[in-house]
C-alpha cells in the first residue's frame, strides 16, 4: 500500500494478518552500514516527493546509523522516533502491529501494556530490521505523518530497497 499524501484519502486500517505478513516479508538477508544509508536515503527521496514533513531514523544494535530531519519536522519527531523504536526492541514487531494487537483486544497498548506512555508508543512508524537466520537487530522509524502513513512510507521502502536487494 503507497502510503497517502497529505490532502488525499488515506488506504484501509490493515488488520494484524496483514501486519503480521508483511513482517514475515520484509526480511534482510544481510543489514550493514550501507545498506542503512541506502534504506535511509531512499525513505528521504521517497518523503521528499511527497513533501512530507518527517524525520528519519535507522538503528541497529543500539547504534544510530542514519538520521535524517526534513524541512517542517520538528524535535518532537525526534522524541516519538525514540518511543517507537523502543516498541520494536521491546517486542520485536513493527510499533503499528503491537498497538493492532491491543485495539483487537479491546483494550489500548497505554492501557494495558504496563509501560510508561512517555517512554513508549506503540503507533505507526517503526518497523524492524529483521535478517535472515539472527532475527530483529534494530529499526526503522518515521515521524511526522498520521501513524498508518508513517507505517506505509517505511513498509513502502522496504519493499523497494528488498525488491532491488533481490535482483
Amino acid at each position: 500500500m503507497p502510503p497517502t499524501t497529505p490532502g488525499t484519502t488515506a488506504a484501509a486500517t490493515p488488520t494484524v494478518e496483514e501486519l503480521e505478513a508483511q513482517q514475515q516479508r520484509l526480511v534482510f538477508r544481510r543489514f550493514g552500514h550501507d545498506d542503512a544509508w541506502a534504506l535511509g536515503s531512499l525513505l528521504v527521496e521517497l518523503a521528499r516527493r511527497r513533501q512530507a514533513p518527517v524525520a528519519v531514523d535507522i538503528h541497529r544494535a543500539g547504534q544510530q546509523l542514519f538520521h535524517a530531519a526534513l524541512p517542517g519536522s520538528t524535535p518532537d519527531n525526534d522524541a516519538w522516533i525514540a518511543r517507537k523504536r523502543r516498541v520494536v526492541e521491546r517486542y520485536g514487531a513493527a510499533s503499528y502491529l503491537v498497538g493492532a494487537r491491543f485495539r483487537a483486544k479491546g483494550t489500548t497498548f497505554e492501557e494495558s501494556s504496563r509501560l510508561d506512555p512517555d517512554t513508549y508508543a506503540a503507533h505507526g512508524g517503526s518497523f524492524p530490521v529483521t535478517v535472515e537466520g539472527v532475527g530483529v537487530i534494530g529499526a526503522v522509524t518515521v515521524s511526522g505523518l498520521p501513524q498508518l502513513q508513517d507505517h506505509q512510507l517505511v513498509v513502502e521502502a522496504l519493499e523497494e530497497f528488498l525488491g532491488r536487494s533481490a535482483d
